[in-house]
């Protein structure tokens, strides 16, 4: 005789939990199965005296028929009393079970779904509020901000690796080239062919410093050495540190500060960083001839920092994108200037790890452009 034996997981199958409709049901039932139980024993405890009582202050002889018959008229009463109610109560409690268990059924189900799909990579799946409470509704807004925020990393990923691939392709690409003609006897090792070969290296490895800066900058929150900073001599060094490339290029730079300006606790080397990497940008985008300010002033508890140019401006779709990795406005011009497109994003990242904020302004092309960042006076 063959014995068939079940696997585990076919057992765990078949002895699935009930479902919510079933526990709510369960729930209800016990909670009417206690009233019940309890509404018999007062019945069967303190009714018949307080009846007897009644009737024989009506003038019904102790142990008479009439007193007999009014006592089982009375059990009758009692027990179809109860039950009634109590099949009443339970066809009320099946009712209500069966449609709010649908309705958290529907609920939980679409949610394991669009979690399901959200694994498998579905990052535009939300889900419609169940409207059964407070906590529900909550569950739901969480569920479609995660799934948000999972798609908008998804999508920062993707045109990362993009702009990474671009970045590098192109001077991989003229060293390869060159170094194939150098092999094949088409170029020679002149000084024309290594200035080319110079400025593709140099292009790689400043972008490569880039990305490590703006790793760097982004967990800078934990490893910031705070001190006394002189704001004054701090802006005042960066404009000298910068005097050189805007008088290379032609371009004007002048500092307009108030008279007193407050000590910033703050990590000098980030905000040094902060200031050269908005001159850069400043320069980078006023043509010869052009003019660059910073102004520093206070505003209560917090100190601004503007650096204003009258060079090419910023058109408003471009405002609130302008601080994002690998972010150009005119892609082809930047990579012609060296830049990788990540010095407005390291600035944003330092500045933030100091509790502060940076904006940008502009009334568009060709009216120049405003960076502001806004620090706070105590070390946050």
């Amino acid at each position: 005789m063959s014995v068939t034996r079940r696997s585990p997981a076919a057992s765990t199958r078949r002895w699935r939990r009930p479902g919510i409709g079933l526990r709510l049901l369960a729930a209800q039932a016990i909670v009417l199965a206690v009233g019940a139980a309890t509404t018999a024993v007062v019945a069967a405890v303190v009714g018949p005296p307080l009846f007897q009582e009644h009737l024989h202050r009506a003038g019904v002889p102790m142990n008479s028929p009439e007193e007999m018959h009014a006592e089982e008229a009375y059990g009758y009463a009692t027990v179809m009393s109860i039950g009634g109610a109590l099949a009443v109560s339970a066809l009320a409690a099946l009712a209500v079970s069966v449609y709010v268990s649908r309705r958290l059924q529907r609920s939980v189900t679409e949610v394991a779904c669009a979690a399901a799909l959200v694994a498998e990579g579905r990052y535009d799946i939300r889900v419609s509020p169940p409207r059964l409470g407070d906590d529900f509704d909550a569950l739901a807004t969480a569920f479609n901000q995660m799934a948000s925020r999972l798609q908008s990393v998804e999508s920062t990923r993707r045109r990362l690796f993009g702009d990474l691939a671009h970045e590098i392709r192109t001077p991989v690409a003229v060293l390869d080239a060159y170094v194939e003609a150098l092999e094949d006897g088409v170029r020679t090792l002149n000084p024309d062919t290594v200035a080319v070969l110079r400025d593709q290296t140099g292009r790689l490895v400043r972008f490569s410093g880039d990305v490590a800066a703006l790793a760097k900058a982004e967990e800078s929150s934990v490893t910031m050495t705070y001190t006394e900073v002189d704001l004054d001599g701090l802006v005042r060094r960066a404009v000298a540190a910068a005097r050189e490339r805007y008088e290379t290029k032609g371009v004007a730079l002048q500092v307009m500060s108030a008279r007193e300006l407050p000590l910033l606790r703050a990590d000098e080397q980030r905000l040094s960083q902060v200031l050269d990497n908005l001159l850069d940008n400043a320069l980078r985008h006023t043509a010869r001839g052009g003019r660059v300010e910073i102004h520093c002033h206070t505003e209560g508890a917090r100190v601004r920092i503007a650096v204003t140019d009258d060079g090419e401006g910023i058109a408003a779709e471009h405002l609130s994108s302008v601080f994002e990795r690998f972010y150009r406005a005119d892609a082809a011009r930047d990579r012609e200037h060296g830049g990788a497109g990540l010095g407005l994003a390291i600035a944003k990242a330092l500045v933030e790890a100091h509790g502060g904020s940076v904006t940008a302004a502009s009334d568009g092309a060709g009216t120049g452009a405003t960076f502001t960042v806004e620090l706070p006076t105590t070390r946050p």
